[in-house]
């Protein structure tokens, strides 16, 4: 080995996972393929999440001392590639937490980056109760990868747990929540997932309430 190179681990983990010098005159180069990177930036260290559904970029981290980075600033942005999600979908899902009432249920809510095409995936459940839910994950086609993990609160308001926080902290994808699932009108709630970074979504979509409505008149 020569003096100075890194061990085979290490290179391959900064490969997987490379650190990127923001410049201050041009565009920081774009990701060419899927994956994850650190910015390092004048105004602190970002993450930067490309997949085929969404870009992310977030700072994760701040200077502790006013020492001057010779490195251009990064903005954070969202991109969501694959388009909004169809408001039925989320009706299909508020029908099937009625219908596991006061049970726990999950399923995803996928995109097929080929035909762009949304559909709901139900997940195959291990554990069923009406304050827990294990599962396992469903089997995709190809070309399908999740854009909203679901799960329902039965009786209980939407909200997410330490175990959804210790679930989702991997985890880049948007989470879920429909509880009181037997009222007329349930709750909601709905986040952000990013590699530990959680986000919640001031505003569930006025046309999701209305699709679990229309779904509960039905």
């Amino acid at each position: 080995m020569n003096a100075g190179a890194l061990n085979a681990g290490d290179a391959a983990l900064q490969r997987s996972f490379p650190s990127v010098m923001v410049p201050r005159r041009e565009p920081v180069a774009p990701m060419l393929a899927a994956g994850e990177r650190l910015l390092i930036g004048e105004n602190g260290v970002f993450i930067e999440i490309n997949l085929p559904w969404l870009s992310v970029v977030r700072r994760i981290a701040h200077y502790t001392v006013p020492t001057a980075i010779p490195y251009g600033r990064v903005v954070e942005s969202t991109v969501l590639r694959c388009g909004a999600v169809p408001p039925e979908l989320i009706g299909n899902f508020v029908s099937m937490a009625r219908a596991e009432y006061p049970l726990e249920t999950g399923a995803w809510i996928v995109w097929n980056v080929e035909t762009g095409q949304f559909r709901l995936a139900p997940v195959n459940l291990l554990v069923q109760g009406t304050g827990s839910l294990k599962y396992e994950r469903p089997e995709l086609d190809s070309g399908e990868l999740c854009v909203i993990d679901c799960h329902s609160h039965g009786a209980h308001p939407a909200f997410f747990s330490s175990t959804d926080n210790e679930d989702d902290r991997h985890e880049t994808k948007f989470a879920f929540v429909v509880g009181n699932c037997a009222a007329a009108m349930p709750s909601m709630a709905m986040r952000l997932c990013a590699k530990g970074i959680f986000e919640d979504v001031e505003r569930v979509p006025n046309s999701w309430y209305a699709a679990a409505r229309q779904k509960e008149v039905a």
